[in-house]
């Protein structure tokens, strides 16, 4: 009789505190699965429909002197950046919404109230977190994929370039360690502040500097390729970086803007000119090295909610 008891008590409260973050997070979980309907079906009709008519109307209205943008071509291209926009905003719905969550129950006392009916302090925060973090990642990998089917698939050169953020993010992992760090942002907001508006507000600004951070950052995480001639020489569609001029020695100079100066050439011992690039494929090990950053932030920012909350609650 003993075992036939405890077994479903147990799978009760291991319940419980899952119940109790859906219910209490219903409305910011609806609102989600709005943004992500949305993303996911501008990508979808992007790829298939809107980018179908897009690319029959640029072979027959684009050429080499000039192009007539026609609707379709408009509205696919509204309908890419639309959704890349829409993906840029998660890692700020993220953080919100973990510090909306945490300061609301700390505010209102719903924590407390948990705390005090064996759930502890770390496990509340751990449930509190799992569940928009398994949503929030499943459904951010899922718009990556589509995101990335859709980015080689038509051939309607706009005016995307891979080293855009708001392409460069959601072309590959940091689409999802983003949404990721935002929300172990805002729950670390939330814990500072413990009021629902004031850690809403300090997490979306912390975020903002977090990924005004990066992107200073993102060109200088993996070496620039050089190249180096008569003239400034750089292939197409790659991130450029520092240029300038090249001695008799091989040392790189800042240009002194000699222009077609002989004579000026020549008293700065100029012999060429370099310039520094990223090319396409410097896309993937810039992508990984800026993803290994944002998850260890990750983790330093989840380590540190923890440990406040424990000694807060000792």
């Amino acid at each position: 009789m003993t075992a036939l008891t405890t077994a479903p008590t147990a799978r009760v409260r291991t319940a419980g505190p899952l119940r109790t973050v859906l219910r209490l997070q219903r409305g910011v979980l609806i609102v989600w699965a709005v943004l992500f309907t949305v993303a996911a079906g501008a990508l979808l009709w992007a790829y298939g429909p809107g980018g179908n008519a897009a690319a029959a109307d640029w072979q027959r209205k684009c050429g080499a002197h000039g192009c007539d943008w026609s609707a379709a071509i408009t509205n696919y291209h509204l309908a890419y950046a639309g959704a890349e926009f829409l993906i840029g905003v998660i890692p700020y719905f993220a953080t919100a919404l973990a510090g909306a969550v945490v300061g609301r129950e700390l505010e209102n006392g719903t924590a407390r109230l948990a705390w005090t009916q064996s759930l502890t302090p770390t496990r509340w925060l751990g449930t509190t977190l799992a569940v928009p973090a398994a949503l929030i990642a499943a459904g951010s990998t899922l718009l990556v994929l589509l995101h990335r089917l859709l980015y080689d698939a038509h051939k309607v050169p706009i005016t995307w370039s891979w080293w855009n953020a708001e392409t460069f993010i959601p072309n590959g992992t940091l689409g999802v360690a983003h949404p990721l760090l935002g929300l172990a942002v805002g729950a670390l907001a939330g814990l500072l502040q413990r009021r629902l508006l004031t850690s809403i507000g300090l997490a979306i600004a912390a975020t903002a500097l977090v990924d005004t951070t990066l992107g200073f950052a993102r060109p200088h995480l993996w070496p620039w390729a050089t190249s180096t001639g008569a003239d400034y020489e750089t292939p197409r569609n790659v991130l450029y970086g520092d240029g300038g001029a090249v001695t008799s020695t091989g040392a790189h100079i800042a240009d002194p803007m000699c222009r077609d100066s002989t004579a000026c050439l020549k008293a700065h011992d100029v012999t060429g000119f370099y310039s520094e690039y990223h090319p396409a494929s410097h896309f993937w090990p810039l992508q990984l090295v800026e993803t290994g950053i944002v998850l260890a932030v990750t983790a330093l920012v989840l380590a540190t909610a923890f440990t406040l909350l424990r000694r807060r609650t000792a």
